[in-house]
């Protein structure tokens, strides 16, 4: 199964491929050099397929977990300051994706949408210190009456040139389910109250929908 921010990437990248690979063998007679460009093409269609896929994942609903809401390495546990929700400090748990891994965001959990916001912004590397604050980014708050208050942050990386967030205001998240896609590489932030019990460690790797990170 594939995304469906996939479908006209995958379906260009199909028809270009195709066109190549017949071209290639009509134009190229040295017989090495035509395997050799014929290859290439097969493994960048490849890895677009894997790139856009979308696994089907089983989301345990619990409303004193926090699951990770990407696929990815745990890169930064530690306590922050907040800036631009809570004003206030927060345990920050980032989650970084190579592009290999699978890029839908899903909701950490259930609850009302009660912010949902888009920044513009710089490419730096996704595990950049400054990326959370200066990168292309959007923010998202979803609250339900067990866990309060949970901010997750997608963030664009050098390579990651659109993100994607279907979560709009007065919306209800269903933990798990599909809340939004990073294109080619990037990292989710997750903002969580100080006395939440965090799952997880350093370099640990996550699977989105269903790894939990906290709980309460």
């Amino acid at each position: 199964m594939f995304h469906k921010e996939g479908y006209k990437i995958i379906l260009a990248t199909f028809a270009v491929v195709t066109v190549s690979i017949l071209l290639t063998d009509k134009l190229i007679s040295v017989q090495w050099l035509q395997t050799l460009i014929m290859v290439s093409l097969l493994v960048f269609l490849v890895l677009i397929l894997q790139f856009f896929r979308n696994p089907k994942r089983h989301t345990s609903l619990n409303d004193n977990h926090v699951i990770a809401p990407v696929d990815g390495k745990v890169v930064v546990i530690e306590e922050v300051m907040e800036n631009e929700f809570f004003k206030e400090k927060r345990l920050q748990v980032s989650v970084f994706m190579s592009p290999i891994n699978v890029h839908v965001t899903r909701y950490p959990i259930s609850g009302n949408v009660v912010f949902s916001k888009y920044h513009p912004g710089k490419y730096l590397v996704a595990w950049h210190p400054k990326a959370s604050e200066e990168n292309e980014r959007t923010t998202v708050v979803v609250e339900n009456k067990t866990y309060g208050k949970v901010l997750y942050r997608q963030i664009a990386g050098a390579l990651a040139k659109r993100i994607v967030n279907y979560a709009k205001v007065n919306d209800i998240a269903v933990q798990g389910a599909d809340s939004g896609f990073i294109k080619f590489g990037s990292r989710v932030d997750l903002f969580l109250p100080l006395n939440t019990n965090i799952k997880v460690q350093l370099n640990q790797k996550v699977k989105g929908g269903e790894s939990i990170i906290a709980e309460l």
